[in-house]
């Protein structure tokens, strides 16, 4: 097993390889010689000319070429889509309508497409755009046209809900299997043959992963008894979602997946493979890549499957690791002695990997940025699949015809007839009906199976990929863009250097974006917990950090609140005594704007130099999880960059000493945040971070001092509020405070400096609050929850931007609750330091007793509705609540937790 395992480590290092050079190593291996290209090129053209004026395009592929996702009204017609068939009530469905249609221009639309139908729903909608676009004003006309509007509605109402359910239907071939058959009945008397899909996306619940995994079953089962043919190519087939399958799918969750998952589908592969049928295990995300690969080797290596050939894997072509994922997976058919289908696809959450790499600050996209990147990787995986035909069976899934061409033509290179095309129900259906009359090829088709409601994220998918103007199906029914152009060989259409999506580094322009790190990629998270351990058993001694002696009231012992055994150090801290001679020998920042802006600059680099520190720290001190804490020094860098940059544009001079007093729940950000801002500006600062996280805030401090800000500008007090507070806040030297914690707290320090400091001193304050999500029937509740989830529960729900108070539309009401208690089921609080936790403790004993107190207080009101199970732990855990009140009046104080 040295060989696949040595591929799989060159696959993992691909992830971080410029997309260039991963391009170019494949093009150089797989790519067509000039000769075929030009042949391809010729082909396409041909092909796409035919299609033009020998066919008539779809229903799907005229309506998205007319109304694509770069229109308003293509915009519009999506979220009608996205939300119109959750809406229990009239109210809402015409609300939405008003909302979505009336400001859009659909008139320009008109005339413009060849079909009489979708011109109709043209009409269809000026006439209701008309209808709801004046605003009803205060004279007799505005009033007649508020009553045309109310009489229209219940019409408007019912042609709109009529006009998305049938815009479902284009995508969707039945709501059950049976029905399904009997309408992809006359599409099989063509010679096509079906995957079928059930609806539905990532499970949130476990209840949601069973029903999945049951549909899937009675899908199976439903198939096989129409699997007559001995070749399992020619049966039809079923395809199926890691995620769909397990509530939890995600690489930190590695063990319960591949303990609770694997058997799942390796049940499921055994009655696919015992009816003789393809199963075809679909592409996620790419942070997902690596831990679907481990439950497909784990599955597929059990012996039951030894003589079964359908077992199918989907591999997107836009991804840098395709082709190595294709070698791995030849690899391991060759060691098991197994066969396999593999579906290659463009692939189809390509605007999702770019954003979530630009916000994780990732140092590489996992993907190609440029679309004739893809279509030429697409082309050399093909000739790679091809050459392998005698493990692998091929199943090109395209619309696009020269990549059609492409494979037509690599197959009769290679002399092989291994492979099939596969399509879209409802998409490309023209295509492939010339290519399989002028070449005889086997076609498939993907269709999804299940209830409208269900087709949110699907049909999301379809019309991001087919409905930008960029794509073969938009481009093909406009007259106005060439056969030549359409079919271009996309080899010479490659920008080599030139990504056209901003690199994540560069987000900000000229401000560098702070380093994310990808927890999912096994050889990144390798580097950082190496670099983390290191700090497992520090043991760390810190005091104040000032320009002038000050003497020690007490020593404080600093314990992980997560576990209780573990002792990180101790802190020294000061009482009020020394304090005013501390601001007496705080001096402002003389240093020019540049110089301030490099040493800040330089602070940032050096946080990120110590990232396995802080995270240590921030984990042992403050109960921080390891995403939370990479999240957290992240922004502190973000500031220090920031304010440097904001340093350079300052006209004003220094106001002079101020004092940041910041809290323990983000005790690097929120710290550095109010230091920095107040030294680009050229003050002097005294910083007195919580109690509880005084060795973050030393360390900090010390780093800062390091890039090159004075001793004397930057100086630390270590001590309580109580003792420290009032002398920091009322010393006439003091110009302004900046504060962050409780709302009681930041009124006595107003009150204290309305006292004692010059009137024209600023008290910049950010406190708590009760923040509340309010939820309507139009809202994905998937979406809900897992938004949910993140607010009120991620950091212990020590933040003040936490949700404390969810309002729900009654329609809905049960259908959500459901559901999150289902995601809080599978919510894990306890040790930070474990990978796998989702939340850590409450900070310290006080806020424990504080908010056990208030739940115990809750559940004797009756008012308890769901918590999760007991934590088993020796800090300050407490299980995730959900509690049932009248509404936010019964919240008379924040509950910060």
């Amino acid at each position: 097993m040295s060989e696949i395992n040595t591929i799989r480590t060159s696959l993992r290092q691909i992830l971080w390889q410029d997309e260039f050079a991963v391009l170019e190593d494949l093009i150089k291996r797989y790519a067509p010689d000039d000769a075929l290209r030009r042949k391809i090129e010729h082909d396409a053209i041909s092909l796409v000319s035919t299609l033009r004026h020998d066919s008539t395009p779809a229903l799907m592929e005229i309506f998205m070429a007319e109304y694509g996702l770069s229109t308003q009204e293509g915009v519009a017609l999506m979220c009608l889509a996205e939300a119109l068939l959750r809406v229990p009530d009239a109210h809402t469905i015409d609300d939405l309508i008003e909302d979505k249609i009336a400001p859009s221009e659909w008139g320009k639309h008109l005339g413009q497409s060849a079909s009489a139908l979708v011109n109709a729903s043209t009409w269809g909608l000026l006439l209701t755009g008309k209808v709801l676009a004046d605003e009803p004003r205060k004279s007799v006309s505005g009033y007649l046209h508020q009553a045309v509007k109310r009489l229209g509605e219940p019409v408007i109402r019912a042609a709109v809900t009529r006009a998305m359910k049938e815009l479902g239907q284009q995508f969707v071939l039945g709501e059950t299997i049976e029905s399904a058959w009997k309408r992809g009945s006359k599409m099989m008397d063509k010679g096509y043959t079906y995957s079928f899909d059930m609806l539905g996306e990532a499970a949130r619940t476990q209840e949601d992963a069973d029903a999945y995994f049951e549909a899937y079953k009675a899908a199976l089962t439903a198939i096989a008894k129409r699997a007559s043919a001995n070749d399992v190519a020619e049966n039809p087939g079923i395809s199926i979602k890691l995620s769909a399958l397990h509530p939890r799918y995600e690489s930190l969750q590695y063990r319960r997946v591949l303990s609770e998952l694997s058997p799942k589908v390796l049940e499921l592969c055994q009655l696919a493979a015992s009816a003789n049928i393809g199963l075809n295990i679909d592409a996620e995300e790419a942070d997902r890549l690596d831990l679907s690969l481990d439950v497909i080797e784990q599955v597929l290596s059990d012996h039951s499957l030894a003589s079964w050939e359908g077992f199918g894997v989907v591999v997107q072509a836009y991804g840098k690791r395709a082709s190595a994922t294709v070698d791995w997976l030849y690899q391991l058919a060759s060691d098991l002695d197994r066969k396999l289908m593999i579906r290659l696809v463009k692939g189809a959450y390509w605007d999702t990997e770019i954003k979530l790499a630009q916000v994780e600050g990732l140092s590489a996209f996992p993907l190609f940025t440029q679309k004739a990147s893809t279509d030429a990787a697409y082309i050399c995986i093909a000739k790679q699949l091809l050459s392998k035909s005698d493990r692998l069976y091929s199943q090109f899934a395209t619309h696009n015809a020269h990549t059609v061409c492409s494979v037509i033509q690599l197959a009769d290179v290679l002399n092989t007839k291994h492979y099939e095309f596969q399509r879209l129900h409802g998409m490309g259906e023209t295509l492939h009906n010339v290519v399989m009359s002028s070449h005889k090829t086997r076609c498939r088709i993907y269709a999804p199976v299940g209830s409208h409601k269900d087709l949110l994220a699907y049909l999301v998918r379809r019309l991001l990929e087919n409905g930008a103007n960029s794509s073969f199906v938009s481009q093909i029914v406009n007259q106005d863009i060439s056969a030549a152009a359409i079919a271009a060989d996309p080899f010479k259409l490659i920008e080599h250097g030139h990504t056209p999506v901003t690199p994540p580094a560069a987000l900000f322009g000229e401000r560098k974006n702070a380093q994310g790190w990808n927890l999912f990629d096994p050889i990144q998270r390798h580097v950082l917990l190496s670099m983390r351990d290191q700090f497992a058993e520090t043991n760390w001694q810190v005091a104040s950090i000032c320009s002038v002696d000050v003497a020690s009231a007490e020593t404080h012992t600093v314990v992980n609140p997560a576990d209780l055994n573990d002792t990180l150090g101790s802190a020294a801290l000061i009482d009020d005594s020394s304090i005013a001679n501390v601001i007496e020998h705080t001096q402002t920042w003389r240093a020019d704007a540049a110089q301030r802006a490099s040493s800040l600059r330089a602070a940032a680099d050096l946080y990120e130099q110590h990232t396995g520190e802080i995270v240590a720290i921030l984990q042992r001190e403050a109960g921080k999880t390891i995403r939370d804490a990479i999240a957290e020094i992240r922004e502190a860098v973000d500031f220090l960059r920031y304010y440097a940059d904001q340093s350079l544009s300052l006209e004003r001079d220094a106001r002079g000493i101020m004092v940041c007093i910041s809290p323990w729940n983000f005790p690097l950000a929120i710290f550095t945040g109010q230091i920095a801002a107040a030294l680009a500006a050229g003050n002097g600062v005294i910083a007195k971070p919580a109690e509880s996280t005084n060795i973050i805030a030393v360390r900090a401090v010390q780093w800062l001092h390091e890039a090159g800000v004075p001793a004397d500008c930057l100086q630390l007090v270590l001590g309580t509020g109580q003792a420290l507070g009032h002398s920091l806040c009322s010393h006439p030297a003091v110009a302004g405070v900046c504060f962050t914690g409780s709302t009681p707290t930041a009124q006595r320090i107003n009150q204290t400096m309305a006292a004692h400091l010059a009137p024209s001193a600023p008290l910049i304050a950010e406190t708590g609050g009760l923040n509340a999500m309010i939820v309507d029937s139009t809202a994905l509740p998937e979406q809900v929850v897992r938004d949910v989830m993140i607010s009120a529960f991620q950091s212990a729900g020590q933040r003040c931007s936490a949700l404390r108070m969810l309002y729900i539309q009654e329609d809905v009401y049960e259908q959500t609750l459901e559901m999150l208690i289902g995601a809080m089921k599978c919510w894990y609080v306890g040790d930070p330091w474990d990978l796998s936790t989702d939340a850590g403790p409450l900070i310290n004993a006080a806020a424990h007793q504080k908010i056990e107190a208030y739940i115990t207080t809750c559940r004797d009101r009756g008012q308890l509705r769901f918590q999760s199970e007991p934590v088993s732990s020796s800090g300050y855990t407490l299980p995730a609540t959900l509690i049932e009140v009248s509404g936010i009046e019964a919240l008379s104080e924040e509950i910060f937790g």
